[in-house]
């Protein structure tokens, strides 16, 4: 009998000893953002198991971050919530002995990025991309003829959109994205703090509010992609995997996506620590592997996003590479515009105002 129970004491400590040694990472990231056989191969390399969660708002983010307790030791939040979640001390520095493949990041990228992470002591770009118009080829031709959907005037004046409500237009459930461009169409700096100027783009919105179906940040791939929607302004990357699920599925749906030529919110979305991570030598490890530039590449090669390691561009796809609404050149860059985090007075103004132009009230 006490053998029996010597036996049984020993393999349970084993497994509860085996269990404290596991290694583990725990990242929260966007949807349909990573090639999944990367973390895979992470963890055959490493030995540290990743559990993956996913959102699709900077909102909701950042509710976790403010909430003290994520349970999370990487998160990708986009460079104006990071701007303000530093100025918070939501984020621990990043240790940067250990990330040596900080030296494939893009210069130009990260110089952007210290804009809003100044000395980029917190953290590192990992994709980068634009807001734009992307619609269904064939309905767009019905409605309007040959003409590209080009311009916000296509979004934004009433007349226009109108002529796509009856196919389905789905907007981003995003102000930062949704209430800059609407600045942009009239006129006015994109990146305004002041109140009046932000209440001029959600009255733009309201005008046309009735011909959007949803505001939604992730369902509009599958929607383009089926034929469910035929416009929707969306980001580049997702816009090209619409794209790309509509030519697998044979399904006849030609989709296009195109940068306006008044130009638009160029976006970062960056990998950071929080402060409360409980595995930080893993969270450092990730971040390291994910700046690989075969590592990088093949996430930009699945997700059709730019990334930000100089380095993985000869490994990136030629389509996707060579695609100038995804790697913008020099020209193109020039029309785009960077928007800042809003102060706390600023950003209850945008959210009361957001509410409005999604309930119509």
């Amino acid at each position: 009998m006490k053998t029996r129970l010597i036996v049984a004491f020993c393999a349970a400590f084993l497994s509860s000893a085996s269990l404290a040694q596991e290694k583990v990472v725990n990242i929260y990231n966007w949807s349909d953002y990573i090639d999944p056989t990367v973390l895979d191969d992470f963890t055959r390399e490493t030995g540290i198991r990743v559990v993956y969660d996913t959102y699709d708002s900077n909102e909701t983010l950042e509710t976790k971050l403010l909430a003290g307790k994520t349970g999370y030791d990487v998160v990708a939040p986009s460079a104006s919530f990071l701007q303000r979640q530093i100025q918070i001390g939501v984020y621990q520095k990043l240790d940067k002995s250990k990330i040596p493949n900080l030296k494939n990041l893009a210069s130009d990228i990260m110089s952007r990025l210290a804009t809003y992470d100044p000395g980029n002591q917190f953290a590192v770009n990992y994709m980068w991309f634009t807001t734009g118009i992307a619609y269904n080829v064939e309905k767009a031709k019905a409605r309007v003829g040959d003409k590209p959907l080009d311009s916000w005037d296509f979004v934004y004046k009433p007349e226009n959109l109108r002529k796509f409500a009856d196919c389905g237009v789905y907007m981003l459930d995003s102000p930062e994205d949704i209430l800059t461009t609407s600045l942009r169409f009239l006129q006015i700096n994109p990146d305004s703090k002041n109140a009046a100027d932000i209440r001029k783009g959600a009255d733009a919105l309201m005008r046309v509010k009735p011909f959007v179906k949803k505001f939604h940040s992730s369902e509009y791939i599958n929607a383009l992609a089926n034929g469910d929607i035929c416009l929707a302004v969306g980001w580049a990357g997702d816009s090209f995997q619409a794209r790309n699920r509509a030519k697998e599925a044979r399904n006849n749906v030609d989709i296009e996506y195109m940068i306006p030529k008044e130009g638009t919110l160029i976006s970062m979305d960056n990998l950071a620590i929080p402060k409360d991570a409980a595995h930080v030598a893993e969270a450092h490890a990730l971040i390291d592997y994910l700046l690989r530039p075969e590592i990088a590449a093949r996430n930009s090669n699945v997700t059709n996003f730019a990334n930000g390691v100089a380095a993985s561009r000869p490994l990136v796809s030629p389509d996707i590479l060579n695609n100038k609404a995804v790697y913008p050149d020099e020209a193109i860059m020039k029309r785009l515009f960077t928007a800042t985090a809003y102060d706390q007075a600023t950003q209850k103004i945008v959210t009361r105002e957001w509410t409005r132009v999604k309930t119509g009230k």
